[in-house]
């Protein structure tokens, strides 16, 4: 699962730095295309690990390619939550606001309670066309890089003071 921890890197990194893209041009380019070899990344990832007959695979793949569309909305908004965090913390010379700090936070849990709703409505598609235990290993992969990713970017996010 080296190459788990090498993709989910690479993601965190695209969720810590949403205004680099901003600053520059050719940046834009070039994060696009980081982009896109991630996601193609993570679906080889998905793909190794599933292991679905051509049969299951032709359910599942649709299903999964719409979650990863309907999560990289959340991907977003978490991004949005990073960067505004980002901009209080340096603004407050690593202090935040009291006010500043609970909208965040609400917004943090908000970003988490609408990932796993989606999860839920997803793996119910999944149920009702596979087989529970690919249901289960689908979900299982899902939070396996979410874990990584999540843990990266406590490690680069700052505590609130």
């Amino acid at each position: 699962m080296k190459s788990l921890t090498v993709f989910a890197m690479a993601v965190a990194v695209l969720f810590a730095v949403p205004a680099l893209a901003q600053d520059a041009g050719s940046s834009t380019t070039n994060q696009e295309i980081l982009i896109q070899k991630v996601k193609a990344d993570k679906k080889l990832l998905v793909a190794a690990n599933m292991n679905l007959s051509d049969a299951d695979g032709k359910k599942f793949w649709p299903l999964y390619d719409a979650y990863q569309k309907d999560l990289e909305q959340l991907n977003q908004r978490l991004g949005g939550v990073i960067k505004a965090y980002a901009d209080a913390h340096n603004a407050g010379k690593g202090t935040i606001q009291n006010d500043t700090a609970k909208k965040l936070l609400g917004e943090a849990f908000a970003v988490e309670d609408q990932e796993l709703k989606l999860k839920h409505a997803y793996a119910d598609k999944l149920g009702k066309v596979l087989p529970a235990t690919a249901v289960a290993r689908a979900i299982q992969i899902e939070n396996k890089i979410r874990a990584v990713i999540k843990a990266q970017l406590a490690m680069e996010i700052p505590l609130v003071y």
